[in-house]
């Protein structure tokens, strides 16, 4: 019986249609929402939504008019697109030569020209028939080819755009003072976005109606936001969670003989309500954890002081020198449970899981520190606010900030760093990555790497790091042959070695570079 719940609707052709024009709508909507949810733009969505209506009104009544055509489908899509154009242009030129910020303008002029299309046609009423509450509302289960090839057409389109100018966006939407000064062209992309966002909407509108195309641009995103901290994945997630929305919601207009659209949004809703209570981050139960258990920062805290000490560290030791002692029996009981820790004669002994850790917040904490002088920190505050930066140690950043420091072995008091956890025996690593003594097989190279005269299937070895008089590092790679090759950073970088020795020192100062042409 559940499976011919499931397979029934699946064999007629108007679900069909439903499920492929929605799951379109839905993946396109949810990848470009990202960008518009990390933007902040979500009310600019609602504005274009609405103001389609003035814009298939035009359309209508002109095909109408000049060339006696009604309800002629490219002709409303042109209207909508060219009213979409007109609401972003009076956004941006109220903004910019008013004192009226940005998102009050986008509510001033999107209500105007929805109010335009809403006299438009009552004034021409005897000319234009178009029912207002299936424009809003919409009815995914009347689907039509037109309505998918232009679905179709538009996810291509906006898909390709965004993905030729991903890094672009990506910039954009986290760091826009940055995007100018690297020299993106900010203007131009926040145009090139909002014409996605239009072309969306305007593909999507006549399809699903207001509501749902504006809530399937914010709210899959959204919950996918909850779940995920990089904009790749943020995107990869929105689509999928836009497309169960699409699917789960047709099946409960089905069951529940309702609305299609608004089985979709309430499906789509419920989902973001699920995720926000679970989200194992950023979730509302999640939050209570770290409300009323022991502070992950706190547990981090003390690995980090027993790397320090070998890994062994007296208990009385660590109550005095953390700020909420009074945690400290909880967080060892918790370390204990993830086989972190052990007790042994009143003394925190570190297994091996909990080592691996310890070096990793130890060396996020002197990368660091390295980092903080390179911007100029006051020596005195280095340590203090490393202390509070060591927390942010997720592997992307940590290889992001070392190869921004060209790699380095010491930091500012002399300490070693710990090397990337990449360095093991068999893997492929940048030569970059390799310390002295460190060595293997060079198994390709890129350009860069092959102008310095090193290629693939030589037997290479890491000799002392060098330094040039304006302190740019160069790595010494030595080849069995009694070869010296010096390769700057991105030289280095182009030279992939299969590690055979991880052994080395790789903690002693580099020495001056002679000839730093070399």
């Amino acid at each position: 019986m559940i499976l011919d719940a499931v397979l029934g609707p699946l064999g007629e052709t108007y679900f069909q249609k439903a499920l492929l024009g929605g799951i379109l709508v839905a993946v396109v909507s949810g990848v470009v929402g990202s960008l518009v949810v990390l933007r902040r733009m979500a009310f600019l969505g609602d504005a274009l939504s609405h103001a389609m209506i003035a814009g298939v009104a035009g359309g209508y009544l002109g095909m109408k008019l000049l060339f006696g055509l009604e309800a002629y489908a490219p002709g409303m899509l042109l209207g909508s697109l060219i009213a979409a154009v007109i609401t972003v242009f009076l956004i941006g030129f109220v903004a910019r030569v008013s004192r009226v910020k940005e998102d009050a303008s986008i509510g001033i002029m999107y209500t105007g020209v929805f109010a335009a299309g809403v006299v438009l046609v009552s004034v021409f009423r005897q000319h234009i028939h178009i029912d207002l509450m299936h424009f809003i509302m919409g009815d995914v289960l009347a689907v039509g080819d037109a309505d998918l090839y232009v679905a179709a057409f538009t996810c291509g389109l906006v898909l390709t755009i965004l993905l030729l100018f991903y890094r672009s966006f990506q910039i954009l939407s986290f760091d826009p003072v940055m995007a100018a000064a690297i020299g993106v062209p900010v203007v131009l992309l926040d145009y090139v976005l909002t014409t996605c966002v239009s072309l969306v909407v305007v593909s999507a509108v006549s399809m699903v109606g207001v509501i749902l195309v504006v809530g399937l641009l914010i709210t899959p995103a959204a919950t996918a936001y909850l779940l995920s901290d990089r904009l790749e994945r943020m995107m990869v997630l929105s689509a999928v969670f836009g497309t169960s929305s699409v699917v789960g919601g047709l099946y409960l207009c089905i069951l529940l003989d309702a609305s299609g659209g608004g089985a979709i949004m309430l499906f789509c809703t419920l989902q973001f309500l699920v995720v926000l209570l679970v989200a194992p981050r950023y979730g509302l139960m999640a939050r209570w954890r770290r409300q009323h258990g022991v502070p992950p920062q706190l547990i981090e805290d003390i690995l980090a002081l027993a790397a320090r000490r070998d890994g062994v560290m007296e208990l009385s030791e660590i109550r005095e020198r953390v700020d909420r002692p009074r945690l400290v029996p909880r967080a060892i009981k918790t370390m204990q449970r993830q086989k972190m820790a052990e007790l042994e004669d009143g003394k925190l002994v570190l297994t091996d899981p909990g080592k691996a850790k310890a070096i990793e917040l130890l060396r996020a904490h002197r990368l660091w520190e390295t980092y903080l002088e390179h911007v100029g920190t006051p020596a005195e505050e280095l340590h203090e606010r490393a202390e509070e930066l060591e927390h942010k140690h997720d592997p992307t950043t940590l290889s992001d900030l070392d190869d921004l420091l060209e790699h380095p072995e010491i930091d500012p008091h002399g300490e070693p760093i710990p090397p990337s956890p990449l360095v093991v025996a068999g893997s492929l690593v940048p030569a970059s990555l390799l310390r002295e003594g460190q060595g293997g097989t060079v198994e390709r190279t890129g350009m860069p790497a092959m102008e310095a005269g090193v290629n693939p299937g030589v037997q290479v070895h890491m000799g002392a790091r060098l330094l040039t008089e304006d302190g740019r590092t160069r790595w010494n790679l030595r080849t069995n042959d009694g070869k010296s090759h010096v390769l700057n950073h991105e030289q280095a970088d182009a030279v992939i070695v299969c590690l055979e020795d991880v052994g080395g020192a790789g903690h002693a100062s580099p020495p001056a570079l002679e000839n730093p042409a070399a």
